[in-house]
C-alpha cells in the first residue's frame, strides 16, 4: 500500500437481483459485510432507499445491528439516514443502542435527501396537512445536542439528553451530501464530511470549500474528507465494463418512472443493445481490472483531497460483487494494513 494515503471503505445498497427477493438481499449484505470484515476494509455503510424495486435498504438503522453483531472489526454505519424524515430524538436513542451493541464501531451518517420520489417522501412523514418545513439545520443541532449532552438547560427537551442507552459511548457523526449546503453545515460543525461522487461527480469544488470553511470542533480538529465513489474491478477490463451493463438499464428505467429489480448481464446487455442513448453511465464509473481501478481511484482521492474513499456498485451477482472488493482488498494490501493496525 506504498504511497496510498488514504482508507478504503464499502456503501451497501442491497441491490435485489431479477428473480430474487429483500430477503436474499439481506443475507447478501451480511455475507459482504464480514466479507469486508476480513479483508481489512475500514467502514461498512449501509444505504437509506424507500419504495425501491431496486434496493432491499429502507432502514440502515435495522440492519446496522445485526451487520455489527456479524464483524468483528469493521466500522458499521449508515449511509445514510435521511433525518427530515425522523424526530432528533429518536435517532438519538436508535444510534445510542446500537452503540451499546458494538461499542466504537458505530457511524451515523446523515443526510436530508428523501431516498425517494416526492409522493414517497410525503407518505413518510406523520403529519400530512402540510410538507414538512425545510430545517435540516435545526434537527441537526438537536440530534447533536442529545448525543453530546449540550442542549442548553432552558431547552424544552433537555432532561432527554441524559437518558440515552448507555455503555458503548457515542456513534461517529457525519454530514453526508452531493450539494453546496452539506459542505457548509459539515464545515460549521467541525463534522467529517463524506460527498456522493457517484450521484454528483462534480463535487471537489465543495470539498475545498468545506476544508478551506472547516471550524475545529470537540468532535474533530482538523478537516476529514470521504467521497463515495462508483467502482467495479473484474479479473479483466472487459467483464468490468459488463458488469457495468445492470445498473446502467437499471437507472435508464428509474429516471424514466419504470423501476425495476437489478437485470442480469445478458439482459442488460441486449437491452443496451436495443436502447444505445443509454449505453454509458452519466456518473463517474471507475472500472476494469485492479490495478485500472487503482489508477481511477488515485485520481479521485486527488480530486477531492480524499482521506478516504467508499465504493459502491450494483450488481445482480453477489459473487462478482464479493470478487470486486476482494481484488481491491489485494490490489492495496488492506488484510496486512489492518492487521498491523
Amino acid at each position: 500500500m506504498a504511497g496510498v494515503t488514504y482508507r478504503l471503505s464499502v456503501l451497501d445498497q442491497s441491490p435485489i437481483a431479477a428473480g430474487s427477493n429483500a430477503a436474499q438481499a439481506i443475507r447478501n449484505t451480511i455475507d459482504l459485510a464480514q466479507t469486508a470484515d476480513a479483508l481489512g476494509y475500514h467502514r461498512y455503510w449501509l444505504a437509506e432507499h424507500h419504495a425501491s424495486r431496486s434496493l432491499a435498504g429502507v432502514a440502515p438503522e435495522a440492519l446496522i445491528g445485526p451487520v455489527a453483531l456479524a464483524t468483528s472489526r469493521i466500522r458499521v454505519g449508515s449511509g445514510g439516514i435521511m433525518l427530515p424524515h425522523y424526530s432528533p430524538f429518536k435517532v438519538a436513542e436508535t444510534f445510542a443502542l446500537l452503540s451499546a451493541m458494538a461499542p466504537g464501531r458505530i457511524d451515523l451518517g446523515l443526510g436530508r435527501a428523501p431516498g425517494s420520489d416526492q409522493r414517497t417522501a410525503f407518505a413518510l412523514q406523520r403529519d400530512r396537512s402540510r410538507h414538512m418545513p425545510n430545517d435540516f439545520p435545526q434537527l441537526l443541532d438537536e440530534l447533536t445536542g442529545y448525543l453530546e449532552g449540550t442542549l442548553p438547560d432552558d431547552h424544552a427537551f433537555a432532561p432527554l439528553q441524559h437518558l440515552l442507552p448507555t455503555g458503548g459511548g457515542m456513534p461517529e457523526l457525519w454530514m453526508l451530501g452531493s450539494s453546496p449546503e452539506s459542505a457548509i453545515w459539515a464545515a460549521e460543525r467541525g463534522l467529517p464530511y463524506c460527498f456522493a461522487d457517484f450521484i454528483n461527480s462534480d463535487g471537489a469544488h465543495l470539498a475545498q470549500h468545506y476544508r478551506r470553511s472547516f471550524r475545529p470542533s470537540p468532535r474533530l480538529a482538523e478537516p476529514y474528507v470521504m467521497a463515495a465513489t462508483w467502482t467495479i474491478a473484474a479479473p479483466t477490463a472487459d467483464e468490468a465494463e459488463r458488469l457495468a451493463a445492470p445498473a446502467r438499464m437499471m437507472f435508464a428505467h428509474l429516471i424514466a418512472g419504470t423501476p425495476i429489480p437489478i437485470p442480469s448481464v445478458d439482459d442488460a446487455l441486449a437491452w443496451l443493445e436495443a436502447n444505445p442513448q443509454h449505453n454509458r453511465m452519466r456518473r463517474r464509473t471507475v472500472l476494469g481490472t485492479p490495478a485500472q481501478v487503482r489508477v481511477g481511484l488515485d485520481e479521485v482521492a486527488a480530486d477531492y483531497g480524499a482521506d478516504e474513499l467508499m465504493l459502491v456498485n450494483i450488481l445482480p451477482d453477489h459473487d462478482a460483487r464479493r470478487r470486486s472488493y476482494a481484488l481491491l482488498a489485494a490490489e492495496y494490501g488492506l488484510a496486512r494494513q489492518a492487521a498491523a493496525a
